[in-house]
């Protein structure tokens, strides 16, 4: 049983998704909400955390309220530091205003807005050390942020039990492919 499952992936621009209208957006949001579920039912997973950062992480969150309806599961979003969204497009602000307002518990790790890129790398850290397992959407070919999690995560794996969970490209297709399968059923 891991109680608390953190949760990390892509920004949009790293998946090339550049507004919430994106082809195969819908299709991303099913497949996390899909390995959430599959987590919860397997592991006991009792809270969902995140920093609330655009992208996977909000996709995420959003997904875990969707499924409060039918787990007892939790939210939390951890925010790096005061207003990390007052830079982001306006459909991005309101996703994570929605996100902020429907967690059961939130925060700031840092108690002052943006200063260094240390922040960034604290919440890493403490998200990781607060949390009992990891969930992220990455691919090995492909750099990016979420190799700043993965870093702390493997980390830890290494000396305790702490199971990284990984939802690749390859996993996102086949969740399209067994959803276009059973639409052309129905």
């Amino acid at each position: 049983m891991y109680p608390v499952l953190a949760i990390s992936g892509y920004k949009p621009h790293e998946l090339g998704i550049y507004n919430e209208k994106h082809v195969q957006l819908d299709h991303l949001k099913y497949a996390i909400k899909k390995k959430l579920q599959e987590l919860v039912e397997e592991f006991g997973i009792q809270w969902i955390l995140t920093s609330g950062q655009p992208g996977v992480e909000l996709w995420a969150a959003e997904a875990a309220i969707g499924l409060k309806e039918m787990y007892p599961i939790k939210v939390a979003t951890l925010a790096p530091f005061y207003e990390q969204q007052e830079r982001w497009s306006d459909p991005v602000k309101e996703l994570y205003t929605y996100i902020w307002e429907q967690s059961d518990y939130n925060d700031y790790i840092s108690k002052r807005k943006y200063e260094h890129s240390s922040q960034l790398r604290q919440k890493n850290q403490f998200i990781i050390d607060k949390s009992d397992a990891f969930l992220v959407l990455y691919d090995e070919h492909l750099e990016g942020s979420p190799s700043f999690y993965l870093n702390y995560a493997k980390k830890r794996e290494a000396v305790s039990d702490f199971p990284i969970f990984y939802l690749t490209p390859d996993d996102i297709e086949d969740v399209i492919r067994e959803s276009q399968e059973e639409n052309n059923w129905n």
